[in-house]
């Protein structure tokens, strides 16, 4: 992804114009995205990408395991996140013109465009793989804490560490309301609640707003808009769903006494795509039984090393791998580089190995020499307990040297 700055300056409160000269203004960046062409961000926003917290986010895959098995799946959080920041900010400022009795606000167009930008900031190494299957077994007592937890610590901590307030509120910001309100998008409340309880300072005739990065009403937002469009031009998977069209046709519209996105009933058939296109990628690529089977062995590798990398926080303490998510400064150095430090891990002393480590570098090496766990057997089932039962009857029937009891795993899929 290539950026240029613009020849148009970014426009300015007059009273933040009149405390700058005009040499000072900073263009709006332009950035040569693959699945959105030429798009611009504004300076703020180039500002938050240009730290190494979100930095950190070239270093994460977008499909964590899927790149082992789709070579095209190379792409990465860094320009996910860029994707959304921008068709957030398109769908905000087109709700703006066509509705203008919605008093959708300029400022409240920039806070929607940085949490779009940042809702991803909080993923660990291999994306889903670290909250949604290390996290669980390495800290039991935290096996609930989700990616978008760390998302809003690490927005904090990005505000905080580059010393960014100033600058926010020099663009019109005001804090710290706004930076409540761009969490609260970013993790937005669940149930579409009797009570107001945002404290963002919002009114409850902008609740539409909430729905535009993270859509917890019907799941349909730009973030799924952008990595649609981005997972099926890496995996070379047709995708059917015309976001631009949606966006054109999106209004808000008073539902049940709350204001939310809606389309015109001539769209159901492009909502329809946009669904078939998920279930299509979940069954080609998210759920690819080899895909799988590399995201299981990584995950039982960090398992085994995760006492043994330690990454350095805060204060000079030092964290495992599954307690650098509680210090920002120690989280935001956990990448996927991870394993290769697992696979060529520095020492300057001449102690051997740690046996767990080392065994964890067997394992990393058997993906890369295509030495895969096998994949057994799939059926259809509602429990756990149902689904260990019908194993258990496949592999009487069907006898294989697949390992005993204990070298079976059992993954459910929603």
């Amino acid at each position: 992804m290539q950026r240029t700055p613009s020849q148009i300056n970014t426009a300015l409160p007059s009273s933040t114009l009149s405390s700058r000269s005009s040499s000072n203004i900073i263009p709006h960046q332009v950035f040569n995205d693959p699945i959105h062409g030429h798009i611009e961000l504004p300076p703020l926003l180039v500002k938050i990408i240009d730290t190494p917290q979100f930095q950190r986010l070239r270093n994460i895959k977008q499909l964590g395991g899927g790149y082992f098995v789709f070579p095209g799946a190379s792409h990465n959080r860094f320009e996910h996140s860029i994707g959304v920041g921008y068709l957030a900010g398109e769908l905000a400022k087109a709700l703006k013109v066509k509705q203008p009795e919605l008093n959708i606000s300029d400022r409240d167009v920039l806070c929607v465009q940085i949490a779009g930008l940042c809702h991803d900031l909080g993923h660990g190494p291999f994306s889903h793989l670290f909250d949604g299957m290390f996290n669980p077994e390495a800290d039991p007592l935290t096996k609930d804490w989700k990616h978008e937890d760390a998302s809003l610590q690490m927005f904090d901590h990005l505000v905080k560490a580059n010393s960014l307030a100033q600058e926010m509120e020099r663009y019109g910001l005001i804090l710290p309301t706004d930076l409540t309100f761009i969490k609260e998008m970013i993790k937005p409340l669940k149930s579409d609640d009797a009570e107001w309880l945002r404290e963002g300072e919002r009114h409850e005739n902008k609740s539409f707003l909430y729905e535009i990065v993270s859509n917890k009403q019907n799941g349909i937002d730009v973030d799924k808009f952008d990595y649609f469009a981005r997972d099926c031009h890496h995996l070379g998977i047709r995708n059917n769903f015309d976001h631009q069209r949606f966006i054109m046709f999106a209004r808000v519209c008073d539902v049940n006494g709350r204001k939310h996105i809606c389309s015109r009933d001539k769209e159901v058939a492009n909502l329809y795509d946009m669904f078939h296109t998920r279930n299509s990628l979940h069954r080609r690529a998210y759920q690819h039984r080899v895909t799988k089977s590399v995201e299981i062995m990584i995950k039982d590798a960090l398992l085994k090393a995760d006492h043994h990398i330690l990454t350095k926080g805060s204060g000079g303490t030092t964290l495992c791998l599954s307690k650098a998510k509680t210090d920002m400064e120690a989280y935001t150095k956990l990448t996927d580089q991870v394993i290769e430090k697992i696979l060529h891990p520095c020492s300057s002393s001449n102690e051997p190995t740690p046996p767990p480590l080392e065994e964890a570098r067997e394992i990393l090496e058997r993906i890369m020499s295509r030495d895969l766990y096998q994949f057994v057997g799939e059926t259809k089932t509602f429990t756990l307990v149902a689904c260990w039962r019908s194993f258990c009857s496949f592999s009487i029937a069907h006898p294989s040297p697949c390992g005993t009891k204990e070298q079976i795993l059992v993954l459910l899929m929603g």
